[in-house]
């Protein structure tokens, strides 16, 4: 019999399914459940308001928390993607406007969100991105965010970015150079090449690679394995955050950048926006 539920916890969710154990050891979050109404699985405003505040309620404060007990918040898509990245239409939009403003509003919510991830919803839970679909520009910064990225094979992964004259700002450089050396984290974003999760497996960014429609089993298997040994893996969130720190100011520093290159842009790579935005409405059935 299935132990897991699903927890309509904080109301209705219209981008967002949740299933949960019954005892809220392991919480599965999947974007895009509105995925047939053919919007495009990307981090649009209302994915992000959902995504966090779940994470929100489900983060338990210090007092909260028990000795030797070990949670796990998997991140996967009902979408036939993960998720292809920011939300370009709104980007391109705030651009035209000069919205500074409302661009850094966004990306500042984009860097709460991840960093929480990469924090462990404070420490005493491993983050898991299960990526059986497309993970482009922010959807592989929020799978960069994660503990531990297990990808099925033939999966598109990369930072497209570069192609519209921008880098991936949120997120992207800090949590990579954790993976894998400076320079192949750089040229992984300045060459704007999408490559397949097989070869990044090989390059050390992808954690764990399995066969096509083997990602769920493969994310619980790993669960049961971590949960052999819950306070090594405890501890070493906490050794993970003194030895290979990312600051919540590293990130928004960056950010802050990438907002200064976004607003720079011209009308060529606004309207190569444009036509990523048709091209990502096409596939996705959106009108």
């Amino acid at each position: 019999m299935s132990m897991t539920e699903k927890l309509p916890r904080g109301g209705a969710r219209s981008t967002l399914r949740v299933e949960s154990d019954l005892h809220g050891d392991t919480h599965w979050l999947y974007m895009h459940a509105d995925a047939g109404s053919g919007v495009r699985p990307c981090f649009r405003t209302e994915l992000m308001d959902e995504m966090w505040g779940y994470l929100s309620a489900v983060t338990l404060p210090p007092g909260a928390r028990q000795p030797g007990r070990l949670r796990h918040v998997v991140v996967a898509s009902d979408a036939p993607a993960f998720n292809l990245g920011g939300d370009l239409a709104l980007f391109a939009a705030l651009i035209r406007d000069k919205r500074s403003d409302l661009l850094l509003d966004y990306a500042r919510r984009c860097i709460d969100g991840v960093h929480h991830l990469h924090g462990g919803l404070g420490g005493d839970v491993r983050t898991i991105a299960l990526v059986q679909g497309d993970a482009l520009g922010g959807g592989m910064e929020l799978a960069l965010a994660c503990h531990t990225i297990v990808a099925e094979e033939g999966v598109d992964m990369g930072l497209p970015e570069v192609l519209f004259g921008l880098f991936p700002g949120m997120g992207a450089y800090s949590f990579l150079c954790k993976r894998v050396p400076p320079q192949l984290a750089e040229k992984l974003i300045l060459d704007g090449n999408i490559r397949s999760s097989d070869e990044l497996y090989r390059l050390g960014v992808v954690d764990v690679l399995v066969p096509r429609g083997g990602g769920e089993a493969a994310v619980r298997d790993l669960i049961r394995q971590q949960q052999r040994a819950p306070n090594a893996h405890l501890a070493l969130n906490a050794a993970r955050a003194i030895a290979q720190p990312v600051s919540h100011e590293e990130l928004m520093a960056i950010t802050e950048v990438w907002v200064d290159a976004a607003l720079a842009l011209g009308d060529k790579s606004l309207r190569m926006m444009d036509r990523i935005v048709r091209a990502q409405s096409r596939r996705s059935g959106a009108h």
